[in-house]
This record gives structure tokens, sequence and C-alpha cells, in this order.
């Protein structure tokens, strides 16, 4: 076994730096080990389409990393960026609702689509603002977050924390009805709820779509300045100066366990890699559980759970390289950095359903990203680095025709709302679920989502029943990845948690109580 660090983390994503830092910053030595040739996992830059443009090869926008506290203690040197609006939904009648950080220019564009509704979306502002501290700081805290959830109730109270909870459960179309007379208010945040696997009918799905649309509305979603591969490459700059190392193509295939306690990891060369006190993996839970640690090592009802654990769907991506603006029919979608289109609410819905019943949607929900529009270092000036994405039910494989006819009936969309835009292409690149998944494992079948953003698997039910916390039967063994609590998005939460585990099971007297308890846990759970 070649000599050891403290730590070995699975996985150079995002979260698995994040918790490889947390660590150096604790003290000790850290070893990241990553399959691909190039950190970053899903938030990694790269010349795609045509020299000059630079595109983002999986996430682009990340109002979550902006706002998480888990990023911000890192203190990375990032240089963040807006684009003018946050982000526009096109009805395909071409009206456009517009959330931007100017509450006036929300209220206005909200207002177009019924009297009030500018003045109800201040109010759902004005509560949002009441109680984001604490809330955003429970989201990112493991579970169940004790101080940040002490906090929140605080504020909110019985009453408040009764409604809050009720929230949580409402589909995004129950929300919409309930606090706006219009589609515009309604569409934006049911749009927003589509980032996620679930539609606007699902229990859940309002809270999503509530959490990104008031973000957008207080913060934004900005972007770093010169492309996503910033954010990993400040990680990985700030690891390294610390004294952790990186290794890259050297893919794990087994974590090295012995008498229940994970010990190192045997990479596809041959080689073992000693973790004296811990193995943080920065992959989907399947491909630990199932792959890397084997179902000798676990209890039979964990491997029977893993059997239900749901992916989230696949996706298809183009990006492309556009010799001048985006010619909208509505200007004023120019100035946003993400746009929404393809559907109105009950358009939200076919296509949702289309997806639950393993068909291929015929008029696809987009989201398209004006980057240069956000950044202007990522085209030549007068140009546009843009990106559109979708979503397609999650099946074995696709053949080329079938993506072909679907990525047809995207750039139609875009077009319906933008005419020439076909003539304006310079150049274009499409990644299929396949392409995902082979330029990061991770992206398993084009799943971007770690899992379903579903209730059944969420908290204390992510990936599986359990503690929602990243620790894991084997010992010093832990989740770090999009897979556990507090699940997908740009935000380090699950890199942070499993972090938090590793060194709490490391603190002398409170370390022993810590294991004993969750040790104690895991036998009652998967007894």
């Amino acid at each position: 076994m070649r000599a050891g660090s403290d730590a070995v983390v699975i996985g150079a994503g995002h979260n698995g730096l994040v918790a490889a830092n947390l660590l150096a910053d604790a003290g000790w030595s850290v070893t990241v080990l990553e399959a691909t040739a190039q950190p970053g996992g899903a938030v990694r830059s790269g010349n795609l389409t045509a020299p000059g443009y630079l595109s983002d090869l999986f996430s682009a926008f990340y109002p979550l990393g902006y706002a998480s506290p888990v990023l911000e203690k890192l203190d990375l040197d990032l240089d963040w960026v807006h684009a003018p609006e946050v982000f526009a939904h096109l009805l395909p009648d071409g009206r456009a609702a517009m959330v931007s950080r100017d509450l006036a220019t929300t209220m206005a564009s909200m207002e177009q689509f019924a009297p009030g509704d500018g003045d109800r979306w201040k109010a759902v502002y004005e509560q949002w603002t009441s109680i984001s501290g604490p809330l955003i700081e429970s989201l990112f805290t493991p579970f169940p977050p004790v101080r940040p959830g002490l906090a929140l109730l605080r504020r909110l109270r019985t009453a408040g924390a009764l409604r809050l909870a009720r929230l949580a459960m409402l589909p995004a179309r129950e929300l919409g009805a309930q606090w706006f007379r219009g589609e515009g208010a309604s569409v934006a945040m049911a749009g927003c709820a589509l980032h996620t696997d679930l539609s606007p009918e699902q229990a859940g799905s309002g809270i999503y779509g509530w959490l990104l649309a008031m973000l957008g509305q207080q913060i934004g979603w900005p972007v770093p300045r010169g492309g996503a591969q910033r954010l990993t490459d400040a990680l990985v700059r700030r690891l390294e100066a610390r004294g952790g190392r990186m290794a890259y193509g050297v893919p794990v295939e087994r974590v090295l366990i012995a008498r229940g306690r994970a010990v190192g990891v045997r990479t596809a060369d041959g080689h073992d890699h000693r973790a004296r006190r811990a193995v943080l993996a920065d992959v989907p839970a399947p491909a630990l559980f199932l792959d890397l640690v084997g179902d000798r090592w676990l209890p039979p009802r964990l491997v029977e759970d893993l059997d239900h654990f749901r992916w989230d769907g696949a996706t298809v991506k183009i990006d492309w390289a556009v010799g001048s603006k985006i010619p909208w029919s509505d200007p004023a979608v120019g100035r946003a950095g993400t746009v929404h289109l393809g559907t109105d609410l009950d358009g939200l819905t076919r296509y949702a359903g289309h997806l639950a019943l393993d068909e291929v949607p015929a008029q696809p929900f987009l989201l398209l990203g004006q980057m240069t529009t956000a950044d202007p270092t990522r085209s030549p000036a007068g140009t546009e680095s843009a990106w559109c994405y979708t979503h397609l039910p999650r099946r074995a494989s696709w053949s080329a025709g079938e993506i072909d006819e679907h990525v047809a009936r995207m750039e139609a969309t875009v077009e319906r709302h933008a005419p020439g835009f076909g003539r304006s292409v310079v150049a274009r690149n499409v990644m299929s679920p396949a392409d995902f998944e082979q330029a990061n494992p991770s992206l398993a079948g084009g799943s971007i989502g770690g899992g379903t953003s579903a209730a059944f698997q969420q908290l204390f039910l992510r990936p599986i029943p359990g503690l929602g916390r990243p620790d894991t039967p084997v010992d010093r063994l832990y989740l770090a990845s999009s897979s556990a609590h507090p699940g997908g998005g740009v935000h380090g939460g699950p890199g942070s948690n499993a972090a938090r585990a590793a060194l709490a099971r490391d603190r002398g007297v409170g370390g022993r109580a810590y294991r004993a308890a969750v040790s104690a846990t895991n036998r009652a759970i998967y007894r």
C-alpha cells in the first residue's frame, strides 16, 4: 500500500473538492483521486463550438453557490458577474415574465399578466427575505439542522412554521394558484421548479420554484467571470496551497475495508492508497455501495433499499456559437441570463407527463443560457455563447437518430421565438445522455442531479431511508456527492457535510460518542 494520507477523496467534483478543503483546513493530509483527466466534475468549461467561444460543459448559473454559506466560508478567489436581468419565461404567445434583481422591474412584468400580481410578488418576496438567512443556513447544514432550524423557528414562531411546512409540500401549480391571479408569476416559479425532475403537480415542487425564483430576485443567478472552470480552479488552488494532493486519470475500483472499517482504496492501475482516518466518495450512491464497496460489507436491507433508488431524468444539451446576439422577437428577453421557453403552465404539465410515461415530449420545455450576456468574456463583442438543455426519459440507450430529431425540436422552438436564429449560428455541439456519462461518469445516463428531487428521496430519505447524513454502515466511509443530503446543485453541501462527519468521528471522547450513536442507529435502520 502506497504511503497514505489522513483522507482519500474519491472524485474531484466540486463536492469532493469542498470536502478536501475543509479537511485540509483542519490539518489533515488529503489525496484526491479523479478518474478523468481534469477536475471539476459538472463544474467545467471548454471550447466546444468555435474559436473564441467559451462554453460551460455542464452547469452554468450558480444562485445556490453564490448563496451557499459553505462556499462563502471558503473565501474563494472568484469574480461573480450577472446578466442585466435574471431570467425570463417566454410563453408560446410571445409574452414574457421577467425576474430582475430590481424588484420594481419584476413587479411591472408580473403586473402585465394580472392587476395586483406585482404587489403579490412583492409580498411573497418580503416574506422570503424575513427568513432567508436561517433558511439557507438550514438547507446546507447536516440533517437535522438544529441550530439554524431553531433560529428559523424563532423567526417563524409556531404559526409560521406550520405554514412553511405546508409550503414545502405544495405542488408548483397549486402554489402559483394560491399566490397569484395571472399566469406570469405562476409560470415563472413553475419553470424554476422544473430545473429539477419534478412536475408542476408533484408534491414539493413548489418550494423548489419558490427558492430559485426568490434567490433570483434577491441575489440574481450569477456566474464566475471566465467560466465555471474558475470555480473549480479556485477550489484546487486553495487545496494545493494547504498541502492537498491531486491525482488525475486514476479511477478508483474498490474501497478497501478491514474489520468493517474503510482503510483506503484500490485504483485501476492496481495501486492501493491508504486512508488513515477517512475515505470520502464524491460519486453517486449506487456506484459507491454496489461497485466500490460490494454487498459483502453492507446490510442486506441497505442493498435492498438501493433497488428503489431513483435517478433523475436524462439530459440532452446543445451549445451554440452565435455570430450575433440572439434575435428574440421580444428584445427584452435578450437581457436575461437564463430563458425558459417552449411551454406555458399547462405545457409544463404535459412535458412532465410525457417524461413520466417514458415518452419523448413533442414540445420540450427548454432552459437556455445566454452566457456572453452574463459574462462578456465568453465570446467576441456582439456575439453570444449560448446553451440549451431539456430532459428525456431515462433509458438504457438512445440512437443518434432519436437525439437528432429531438435537437431539431429544440432548435425549432428557439427559432419560433427568435426568427433568424438558425442563420446566426456559427457552430454547435450536441451532448446526448451517453455523452454526459462519458465526459463525467457521475452523470450516469445523463442524470445531472445525483438522484430524483422527489420528496420520497430527500432529507433522511436521501439516498435511501436512513439518517440523512453522509455516514455509511462502513466505519470511516462517507458519501460526499449530490446523492446525499442536501442533493443536487452547485453549493458544496454534501461535501461539507461529509467532511464535518469525518471530523466529528475523529474527535476524542466526542468522536467515540458520535461513532457509537451512528453505529447504533444504523443497526436499528438496517436490521
